[in-house]
């Protein structure tokens, strides 16, 4: 029999319909998954089982109402829930319990889609972390500040989850954990009852193990019709884009990359390379400014009130903030929107960006890795989506970024599912080394050599 919790939603979803599986039964197997792992994995932050097999039978009692119906999914704990407390990461708002929904919330659950609860986020969705541990190999870093988000779905423990991005915080803990991400264009979702820290940047996003299931929540949040499939006559024209941060790309990042878009040639893409131009090369100083500026402005509050309890490192990214003058904050936003502007007539006959996710493997350590391959995309508000390809030297995942044009994102998300059907998973030079299998059923939690092209024993 199938283990249920190894389903992709839009499967899940199939078998409800279908009454081959229940609601029910879906729920209980990942509650039981989180059982088991989230000890090892510290993906959640709250969970309430009568709560979700409640939402579940609800479900099984009525006609299917979209592509999840039926289906568990995740929050992330900056992303407000009335029934789950939502902390934003740090003990300052332990125990907080908003009076609604997000709207993205109400719309999954509308949708008859079932809430398991919250999932874990760095400090404030910055950089300082909190208990998740990387699923693989839990000496590294899962990535932030959507830690728990990839770690759940990386390890079967949702098939579904929210995530947002005002850095790098949803594309690169989906490489490193190895799962697709979408980050969508800014501004094309609602952001109500979603932890504001720079609203020219807060992004909702998206984690699964599928791009079917991407593209079902993106459509239900943005309220858009489900993308066309890529028209598989039309000839995909890629720009292979190393970007103005190369230099801090890993050995096997430049591998994975360069492999893929060979891959792609090979397939009948056009792949080219190209370039972002030099007046794009700074975007990663103007976004830290930006960025740092909203959240002394954010955060004010609680700063004031409670300062001393925030991290050393929020407390000085929060006094760089407020050293920058308001006309200094003033020009760089005119930048910003100046580029933003500018961005789609840069993709010219281009049908999206192919470029680096994240340096390289997940590192060891605490520290959440750096977003330097994200944060000019942010800026950008640009629909960016991570495809999970390739792996490393010590078999960690290592992923490539597909970015598109903005308010393009279905065309990205169709693509997207186009192009990871034309290429092998790629497995960068190195020895490799044995990770912890996530799947007891099979091997007793023993300790197995992955494929490069998958991650169960």
């Amino acid at each position: 029999m199938t283990y249920l919790p190894s389903l992709t939603a839009s499967e899940a979803a199939r078998l409800i319909a279908t009454k081959q599986v229940s609601s029910v039964e879906l729920t209980r197997a990942h509650l039981d998954r989180i059982k088991l792992r989230n000890r090892i994995v510290g993906a959640w932050s709250s969970i309430d089982e009568s709560y979700s097999l409640a939402q579940a039978a609800a479900a099984d009692s009525m006609q299917p109402r979209s592509p999840l119906h039926g289906v568990p999914f995740g929050v992330k704990d900056v992303i407000d829930t009335v029934d789950f407390p939502t902390a934003f990461g740090t003990s300052i708002h332990k125990g907080r319990r908003p009076g609604r929904d997000a709207s993205c919330v109400t719309k999954l659950r509308q949708a008859g889609a079932v809430l398991l609860g919250k999932l874990v986020t760095t400090e404030y969705a910055m950089f300082h972390p909190n208990e998740t541990r990387h699923p693989l190999d839990t000496r590294r870093t899962p990535g932030g500040s959507s830690s728990g988000t990839a770690a759940a779905v990386a390890d079967f423990q949702t098939p579904v989850a929210f995530g947002n991005q005002t850095a790098g915080s949803l594309i690169r803990p989906a490489a490193y954990c190895g799962v697709f991400g979408l980050k969508p264009t800014h501004g094309i979702v609602e952001q109500d009852g979603i932890l504001p820290l720079q609203p020219l940047f807060d992004t909702l996003g998206y984690m699964a193990r599928s791009i079917d299931d991407l593209q079902s929540m993106f459509a239900l949040c943005a309220e858009l019709p489900a993308a066309a499939p890529w028209d598989e006559g039309r000839r995909p024209r890629i720009a292979l884009c190393r970007t103005h941060q190369w230099d801090h790309a890993e050995a096997e990042s430049r591998f994975v990359l360069e492999s893929v878009a060979a891959q792609l040639e090979g397939e009948g893409c056009d792949v080219e390379e190209w370039s972002l131009p030099d007046r794009y090369a700074d975007l990663v100083r103007v976004h830290r400014a930006v960025l740092y500026h909203g959240i002394a402005k954010s955060l004010d509050e609680d700063y004031q009130v409670a300062g001393s309890r925030m991290s050393d490192s929020l407390q000085t990214i929060i006094q760089e903030g407020r050293a920058l003058p308001v006309e200094a904050y003033e020009e760089l936003r005119e930048v910003v929107a100046e580029s933003r502007a500018a961005i789609n007539g840069e993709f010219g006959t281009f049908d999206a960006i192919l470029c680096p996710s994240a340096p390289g493997e997940a590192p060891i350590g605490t520290a959440t890795g750096s977003p330097i391959f994200q944060v000019a995309w942010t800026l950008l508000g640009v629909p960016c989506l991570n495809l999970p390809l390739g792996s490393g030297p010590n078999g960690m995942p290592v992923g490539v970024q597909l970015v598109g044009r903005r308010h393009e994102d279905g065309e990205l998300l169709s693509l997207g599912a186009s192009l990871v059907k034309r290429v092998i998973s790629v497995q960068a030079p190195g020895q490799g080394r044995n990770v912890a299998c996530r799947w007891p059923q099979c091997c007793g939690q023993g300790q197995v050599r992955l494929s490069p092209a998958e991650r169960v024993c």
